[in-house]
């Protein structure tokens, strides 16, 4: 099977406290956005590569792409305000009928097989995430006072990439532009529409790094799989 996938990663990681995109800050010798892009760049199913960047970056990214020899990257398009409008950009860019992936540049660890069977499922579904169940105790809270404990077997916290059929996911895109609606992710968008959207159950290596202190967590996963 085969896919294109979209990487948004216009945004500035004000958590990060870097001086720069946080995708631009290095772990290991490179950028996270060369760790992320590495991961589809060596899947022999991903036939595209869309990265969405900010403006001020584009000329860095474009760098990045040369000096690592990313032949998979087709398109580097500035992105928008908003993330959504940054994917909605990103998916202009890619005709016909074939498989979407929506990944986020702060993700660097997904796992391969994982991705496969994301494909797989939005082949035959229409559109499936990954997701891991949750492990805290997951408490609604009004005004620092409890008022319920959430039954978490019921819950899931949901990553990327997120896959689905590219006339589905631009119709959602393009629903949601209409109606000023402004999702949390971009399985959302599809929610809202009636759609169904499906579970491909991943691990938690698959987490964005997003504080100084998730590097910390980065470089180890690095320094695992290395070994």
């Amino acid at each position: 099977m085969e896919y294109h996938v979209i990487i948004p990663a216009a945004g500035m990681g004000k958590r990060m406290g870097a001086d720069k995109n946080k995708l631009l800050v290095e772990i290991e010798g490179a950028p996270i956005i060369i760790h992320t892009l590495s991961v589809f760049e060596q899947d022999e199913w991903c036939k595209s590569i869309t990265l969405v960047v900010n403006k001020h970056d584009q000329k860095e990214v474009n760098q990045l792409v040369s000096k690592y020899n990313l032949m998979k990257v087709a398109n580097v398009v500035e992105g928008g305000k908003e993330r959504q409008e940054s994917v909605f950009k990103g998916l202009e860019q890619i005709e016909g009928e074939s498989i979407i992936l929506i990944h986020d540049g702060a993700r660097p660890f997904v796992k391969q097989h994982f991705v496969h069977q994301l494909v797989e499922k939005a082949a035959s579904k229409g559109a499936a995430i990954l997701a891991v169940p949750v492990k805290d105790t997951i408490k609604k809270v009004n005004n620092h006072l409890v008022e319920e404990t959430i039954n978490r077997a019921t819950l899931m916290s949901i990553q990327t990439p997120q896959a689905f059929q590219l006339s589905l996911i631009k119709e959602a895109h393009r629903q949601a532009h209409q109606d000023g609606f402004i999702g949390t992710d971009d399985a959302s968008l599809l929610e809202r529409m009636g759609r169904k959207v499906y579970i491909v159950e991943g691990d938690y290596d698959n987490f964005k790094i997003t504080t100084p202190e998730d590097l910390h967590f980065a470089k180890a996963i690095i320094k695992k799989r290395n070994r």
